[in-house]
């Protein structure tokens, strides 16, 4: 809930759109922040990207491994 409330900071202090960027086991709380907003807090609120990918790190011990990443990009409706 506190990414929620962090998003919609943003948003009511005017801005448009906002990426949110996860890596690894956080995916799915970035997945349920957008789908919390979308759904319970801004109606308009719209996917406007989504990427996926993934990034090489060096674990303390000195080998290497991959993680998963996402960012999604979500932008209010624009009202006319």
């Amino acid at each position: 809930m506190n990414y929620v409330i962090a998003c919609l900071t943003f948003f009511n202090t005017g801005a448009n759109e906002i990426c949110i960027k996860a890596r690894g086991r956080s995916i799915s709380r970035a997945v349920d922040t957008v789908e919390l907003l979308r759904r319970a807090f801004l109606k308009g609120l719209g996917l406007k990207q989504i990427k996926i990918g993934t990034e090489e790190i060096t674990r303390e011990e000195g080998r290497k491994s991959n993680v998963s990443t996402i960012e999604i990009t979500v932008a209010k409706a624009e009202s006319k």
